[in-house]
């Protein structure tokens, strides 16, 4: 059964898109491009203006999401307050101390 919207499609690089339809489209893009867990993200436009919120498994998660969402067409900058999850830091990211 295919899912219920597309997980991203050519028609989203459309650059005059709503404040919702972007903030849908970034939120998308990050769960295709970077296979986050994005069910905990929370993604706010401002017009060219992303904000990410929420909380994600890892730094690295915290990165790629961010990088993810400024690569998105039509946004020109990204607020990135994503988390990581309490207790959720993977071993290879915890520090060498």
């Amino acid at each position: 059964m295919p899912p219920e919207k597309p997980i991203y499609a050519h028609r989203d690089d459309d650059p005059h898109l709503t404040d919702d339809a972007l903030a849908d489209k970034v939120l998308r893009f990050i769960g295709y491009a970077t296979l986050i867990d994005t069910s905990e993200i929370s993604v706010i436009a401002l017009g060219e203006i992303v904000v990410l919120s929420g909380e994600v498994a890892s730094e690295t998660d915290i990165r790629c999401a961010g990088d993810a969402a400024a690569s998105v067409s039509g946004v020109s900058s990204v607020e990135n307050r994503l988390t990581v999850k309490p207790g959720q830091t993977r071993p290879d990211e915890a520090g060498d101390g």
